[in-house]
């Protein structure tokens, strides 16, 4: 039984993506990119697979005649997703209640 404790504990970062395997997850990417989609696998350098992936890009955009902002955010879901580690800035587990 301690085994079994010590795999659900997090000692350091990393643990909480361990934990996050097969599970959906919040990824916020560099150029307003945001992902959510099941964890598959990952390395130290947080490189990722993740799968059934829907995928949120913001654009902003300045009107030319009224110089106001237009926030625009396109979404597509993708399958399977490769998603190179130097581009993430944050990583979300999902919401755990105990």
């Amino acid at each position: 039984m301690a085994a079994a404790e010590e795999d659900n504990t997090v000692k350091e970062p990393l643990d909480l993506i361990r934990l996050s395997l097969d599970e959906r997850i919040y990824v916020k990417l560099r150029g307003d990119r945001e992902l959510r989609g099941k964890l598959h696998a990952y390395d130290q350098h947080l490189n990722m697979v993740l799968g059934d992936v829907e995928e949120s890009v913001t654009l902003v955009e300045i009107d030319d005649e009224t110089y106001e902002e237009i926030v625009r955010v396109d979404k597509r879901t993708i399958p399977f997703l490769f998603v190179r580690g130097d581009g993430v800035i944050l990583v979300s587990p999902p919401l755990r209640t105990s």
